[in-house]
């Protein structure tokens, strides 16, 4: 290559680089700014709460709630849900964004041959008589390479590959949603069960009640309406039964959903045992290392990772690119001389490119980018916020129900002595009617505040296990791939 050769070569470059001023992105930067989850202060919400390193759950930790069958309905939502389903096609389609996008940095080579026949109508031939024919034989390969010279394809393979691992950990999240979404309708369950068998029970009181008043109407102690009144309250125990029912009912259809069957499987699932309330306790690393340990901070810290690459790879579209094309083949008119040298062919083409003049379609672009990246922080800091209050809410909920469940069972029990002693005083004809019927529906409201209370211990310790992470670990996930980059604050 001769020196002026050369000096024309750099000096394109030297102009290239100089227009390149043209385009600018001075002025757009990002604004958002991620919380350090050590400023969110906790210490005086959850003042007197055991700590313990061994308090983060388990991956099983419905275990724990005592009944085996609910372990069994939780895996076969896992496995038969439409939500998981769900789930696992957007980590799928995330995937394949990622592989498209490290596709696009790699260079491509197409190879293509052809033969065309053809015959040339009397006006097209020179030769004036309108029947020559021709055939045209040709081979070729194409070759295109992009030299990504700011780095902005790998950025935004990168960018992908974070969206990525964050739809990855978004399936662990919904794997975790619907196990307590499961046990908290198995508790639901239970629940109606329970208020059922009240009810139930209720009916029964207030036979006997009408029993009672029937032998005193018959005495001459109770008047018609007394009775009637009685009567009015067997009907209304009646309808309290019958709307149990239509709540047993629906409690039985809500489970099938989840387990992504028809209504018919909720009648197959025994009625759930008494379930076991998660001890009130909080790992003693709490916060530190719930970022790792919920899926949805890790999700929303890789979106913000690659909206940061989404950034970088914006900016390099204001540089200069390069790009190598070359082809080579051979075309013929006759077969035999398809591979002389008369018939081969090549070209190559390095290209350079540089962004003049767009109307403002890049910084329009690259601002679009930085405000991707605001609304992510702002979204992971939201996640982080609302993470430490559910813990703490979900804490102290627990930390008083407990008191709330002595009192009432206190409660009841008095309530129910009362009952039987006004009922056997009614029954020997020296009580008053309207004695026994106050008792009877304290008694009633008693049960059912005490049934309410133990259904809202349990929803709260399933709460507890989901606010912790449910045994979510983030180095389970994707472990040949590095956790996100450590927010900017």
């Amino acid at each position: 290559m001769s020196s002026k050769t050369l000096r024309t070569g750099l000096s394109l470059v030297l102009a290239t680089m100089t227009l390149a001023g043209c385009a600018s992105y001075s002025g757009l930067d990002t604004e958002g700014k991620s919380l350090d989850a050590k400023t969110l202060k906790a210490g005086q919400s959850l003042t007197g709460v055991t700590l313990s390193p061994a308090a983060w759950p388990k991956s099983d930790w419905w275990k724990s709630l005592g009944d085996p069958q609910l372990d069994g309905l939780i895996r076969e939502a896992l496995h038969d849900s439409p939500d998981m389903q769900i789930a696992e096609a957007r980590a799928h389609q995330a995937s394949a964004a990622a592989y498209a996008a490290d596709a696009a940095r790699m260079p491509t080579l197409d190879a293509s041959a052809g033969v065309s026949r053809s015959r040339l109508a009397k006006d097209q031939d020179p030769s004036g008589q309108g029947d020559t024919y021709a055939t045209v034989r040709n081979i070729s390969a194409n070759f295109n390479y992009n030299f990504d010279l700011w780095g902005g394809q790998r950025d935004a393979w990168e960018a992908a590959l974070g969206q990525a691992r964050a739809a990855e950990v978004d399936q662990q999240a919904a794997q975790l949603t619907l196990s307590a979404d499961v046990a908290r309708a198995y508790s639901d369950l239970g629940q109606a069960h329970i208020v059922y068998d009240l009810a139930n029970d209720d009916l029964k009181r207030t036979k006997q009640m009408l029993d009672l008043s029937q032998r005193r109407l018959n005495s001459g102690i109770d008047s018609q309406y007394q009775f009637q009144q009685t009567e009015s309250l067997e009907a209304s125990s009646e309808a309290s039964l019958i709307d149990a029912e239509k709540r047993l009912n629906s409690a039985k259809i809500a489970l099938a959903v989840l387990l992504g069957k028809g209504p018919d499987r909720g009648n197959e699932i025994a009625r759930p045992k008494i379930l076991q309330a998660s001890a009130v306790a909080l790992p003693s690393v709490l916060p530190a290392e719930l970022l790792g340990r919920r899926p949805d901070l890790v999700a929303a810290r890789w979106r913000v990772e690659a909206a940061s690459k989404n950034i970088a790879a914006s900016k390099t579209q204001f540089y200069p690119n390069l790009n190598l094309t070359a082809a080579a083949g051979a075309e013929s008119l006759l077969g035999d001389a398809m591979f002389g040298s008369a018939s081969r062919f090549f070209n190559i083409a390095p290209t350079i490119s540089v962004p003049i003049f767009d109307g403002g379609r890049l910084r329009a672009n690259l601002d679009a980018r930085d405000a991707d990246y605001d609304l992510a922080v702002a979204q992971y800091n939201k996640s982080l916020v609302k993470a430490l209050g559910d813990v703490s809410d979900t804490i102290n909920q627990l930390r008083d129900i407990g008191r709330q469940i002595g009192a009432q069972q206190h409660a009841t029990e008095i309530a129910q002595d009362s009952y039987n002693t006004v009922v056997q005083r009614y029954g020997s004809g020296i009580g008053n009617y309207l004695d026994v019927l106050s008792i009877e529906q304290q008694l009633l409201q008693a049960q059912r505040q005490l049934a309410n209370l133990n259904a809202e211990q349990i929803d709260l310790s399933i709460q507890l296990m989901q606010a912790l992470g449910g045994g979510f670990q983030s180095e389970t996930i994707a472990s040949a791939n590095p956790a996100p980059a450590k927010l900017n604050n």
